[in-house]
């Protein structure tokens, strides 16, 4: 027989947890993670406070119309921290405490889990019961086992490809297949994810749905308007493909977001990376429709995910953010670290003339400042010059179509070009480069394409750059800045590089470790006749004691020694 629910007590265990099993619980993977409850309630009270602006400051718990929706639960956490705030916030609308929690978990939360477990996890943690129709359940009306919490296998629906003749195993016969099939929704390869009954298919029902709207009326048998979708998607997908020396991951989230305001709610808010403040594969254009979009109005920055997500380091960072369907204007953009808030600011979403979102509210006067300005109406444009820029100098990836794999001759003969490699040098013939350039013959400044791994500040940000002379290339690790005049050009472009001042532009426009070349857009150029300091640089752009301060907490020191 199961306990009474006994106002006050609380005993279905919204209340008192010691310890929260939500805290103890292992992440699924780097893509699936589950957010610790403190997080999600930080995430709540941000929704809180947009509810209360929005609506003449009406709380959103003391509402029973409201209703939530987190698409791709996990843990529950989300859906059971909403339970909790609603149970307390009703108490004067329903007073008596078991009809109050059977209205809120009946009417006003649901979820559409992820997997067949976190489906039962998550309805262990909402309903006290993997049954939501069980004998222990705290939900008392509800006629379907699964409760508002949704879970069944969803397929990826296979399209594209190659159709190919082959010899049955069996029979010896010619039968038709089709290979390279990707799903239509996702991306997924289908020689990866096409899976049997045993395994988890990784088909999430929210994006793979052509009308999402027509989708959930399926789910919840009714024709449903939420006022909150809240939750912590999935991040990315493996597509089986390969660039470089490793395997490719498609972003994911981006679906979530576009599904959930296909369906018009009045607030999103989302747990996400950040690496669509600058773009990148797959991000691109996500990033421009995110950054024209006025309705965000918060953004809450953790540069380090280990902060939020301790022992998953998530390139980027990750942040949270508030959509309000009914609201546009500036964002308030607040950046966290291990300390908790370290700055916040109301600013505009993009400054003018910029290509992407200025994450710390610190580098939009350091750049205000560096960038060449003009005044169009009154407005400050940022308005680099493109004989002014430093991006221009600095090559594509794999300039000299040499891959990350490339080993070459450990020796050198005659004509040789040396090659700087993963690991070390190797040597080849000039007429086996696959891309054969004039630069090779110039002197040129060696740059590693990836950073180190660490999101932790202060940061280098770039590994270290080195002088190339003439007669040298590089694989994909490297790019290279040039071609350059001589040799003591050469020495002072690395110089510069060097500085706190350079590499701290480059972290503004720079969304994981990987330093391609639009992460330079920020760097304007400088007469290389010179070896530059930061002190010079710091002076040259009249930066004051806060500006330094702040770029000499993120950027550690770098010395070049004899290279």
């Amino acid at each position: 027989m199961s306990a009474p629910i006994v106002e006050g007590k609380a005993t279905f265990a919204l209340h008192g947890h010691n310890p929260d099993v939500l805290t103890c619980i292992a992440n699924l993977s780097n893509d699936e993670v589950f957010t610790p409850p403190e997080f999600a309630n930080q995430m709540l009270d941000t929704l809180e406070q947009g509810w209360a602006e929005s609506n003449d400051g009406a709380v959103i718990w003391s509402d029973p119309t409201v209703t939530f929706l987190d698409p791709f639960t996990k843990s529950g956490v989300f859906l059971r921290e909403i339970t909790r705030r609603l149970t307390d916030g009703l108490a004067d609308v329903i007073p008596d405490l078991e009809e109050r929690v059977d209205h809120i978990l009946t009417k006003q939360v649901f979820g559409i889990a992820i997997t067949q477990l976190t489906a039962l996890l998550a309805r262990r943690s909402v309903y006290c019961s993997r049954d939501a129709t069980g004998p222990h359940s705290i939900a008392k009306s509800f006629d379907r086992d699964w409760g508002n919490i949704w879970f069944e296998r969803t397929e990826h629906t296979w399209e594209g490809g190659r159709r190919e003749f082959r010899a049955d195993p069996l029979t010896g016969r010619e039968i038709a297949v089709f290979t390279n099939r990707r799903c239509r929704f996702c991306g997924a390869s289908e020689s990866e994810y096409a899976r049997d009954d045993a395994l988890e298919t990784h088909a999430y029902a929210f994006i793979h749905a052509s009308d999402i709207r027509a989708r959930i009326a399926e789910l919840f048998g009714a024709d449903m308007q939420f006022d909150v979708i809240i939750g912590n998607p999935p991040y990315q997908l493996s597509t089986g493909g390969t660039g470089g020396n490793g395997t490719q991951a498609r972003p994911l989230y981006p679906r979530f977001v576009e599904q959930a305001k296909a369906m018009e709610p009045r607030f999103v808010v989302m747990v996400t990376p950040s690496r669509w403040f600058s773009g990148g594969m797959g991000l691109d254009s996500f990033r421009e429709s995110m950054l024209a979009d006025t309705r965000l109005r918060t953004i809450a920055d953790y540069p380090d995910s280990s902060d939020v997500f301790p022992g998953t380091q998530i390139k980027g960072g990750i942040s949270y953010w508030l959509w309000d369907r009914d609201g546009a204007g500036d964002v308030t953009v607040e950046t966290y670290g291990t300390a908790g808030l370290v700055s916040s600011s109301t600013r505009s979403l993009v400054e003018k003339g910029s290509d992407v979102f200025i994450r710390y509210n610190e580098g939009v006067s350091i750049l205000r400042k560096v960038m060449s300005v003009e005044h169009e109406g009154g407005e400050v444009v940022f308005s680099l010059p493109p004989e002014k820029r430093f991006m221009n100098l600095v090559s594509s990836i794999g300039s000299f179509g040499l891959d990350t794999g490339f080993r070459g001759n450990p020796d050198s003969r005659e004509g040789d070009v040396k090659v700087y490699r993963n690991g070390g040098v190797g040597w080849i013939e000039r007429s086996a480069i696959p891309r054969d350039s004039p630069d090779i013959d110039a002197w040129k400044v060696f740059v590693p394409a990836a950073g180190s791994g660490s999101d932790s500040f202060p940061h280098s940000i770039l590994g270290k750059p080195f002088v190339g002379s003439p007669g040298t290339a590089s694989s994909w690790t490297y790019m290279y800045v040039g071609p350059l005049e001589s040799e003591n050009t050469a020495r002072s472009v690395c110089s510069y590089i060097a500085t706190r001042f350079f590499r701290f532009l480059v972290l503004l426009h720079k969304p994981t470790q990987h330093a391609t070349r639009p992460v330079y857009t920020f760097v304007p150029m400088q007469k290389f006749s010179e070896h530059w300091s930061d002190d010079a640089l710091y002076e040259k752009y009249a930066l004051n004691s806060a500006e330094i301060a702040f770029i000499e907490s993120m950027i550690r020191p770098m010395e070049l020694g004899n290279e």
